[in-house]
């Protein structure tokens, strides 16, 4: 990660700490060691920024994390760091048991080495956590469609008093006349059967 959107909004002077001088600012920090930044304090700047990000910093505290997550996702998959400051850290205190999923923390006191491998970790992570998300909805989707043809199978064999295996025949050979995949020539017997059924016209009549 070459290119990092930075995310904070502007502390209050009340509410500032020593540890909030420039030179401890996530921006300061990064572009001292060579990365490019992008400097985001609303979700108008943040938006125009993330699609030349190769990952998002947000410097704020754990309890804003899920929702800016939330908005930069619309946009763009994206590994998200958390910079981990004095400030944020303290700020975040009752939000220990949030729910929120992030790649990976940055401190200010990191050294550009340190920061490097960080960053390089965070990315990893990311791609796994994407893959297994991919992978998650691929196996939720083959359930549902399972379901479908499940169903699509129990009417065939009610209605044509034959076993399961040759609802499957018949299922697999009109998917293949119609060129169609199975599962969607079975959500289609499934939900004519329902409509017959709800019409009272005797869709489960025997043939």
């Amino acid at each position: 990660m070459r290119s990092l959107l930075v995310i904070h909004r502007q502390t209050p002077p009340s509410e500032r700490s020593d540890s909030d001088s420039r030179t401890l600012l996530p921006e300061y920090i990064l572009r001292s060691y060579g990365y490019q930044v992008h400097l985001a304090r609303n979700e108008e700047q943040a938006i125009a920024g993330i699609g030349d990000a190769d990952g998002a910093v947000l410097h704020l505290p754990v309890s804003e994390i899920k929702a800016w997550c939330g908005k930069l996702e619309k946009h763009k998959q994206t590994p998200v760091l958390w910079w981990c400051s004095d400030t944020a850290a303290s700020m975040s205190l009752e939000a220990c048991e949030d729910d929120v999923i992030i790649d990976g923390l940055l401190f200010p006191t990191m050294k550009a080495h340190e920061l490097h491998w960080s960053l390089h970790f965070s990315s990893a992570h990311f791609y796994e956590r994407q893959q297994w998300k991919n992978e998650r909805k691929q196996l939720l989707a083959r359930i549902e469609e399972r379901k479908w043809i499940d169903m699509a199978k129990g009417i065939l064999c009610e209605l044509k008093n034959i076993s399961e295996s040759e609802a499957y025949d018949v299922l697999r050979k009109q998917a293949m006349n119609e060129r169609k995949r199975m599962v969607d020539v079975a959500t289609s017997i499934v939900k004519l059967y329902q409509l017959l059924q709800e019409s009272g016209s005797g869709g489960a009549k025997k043939s």
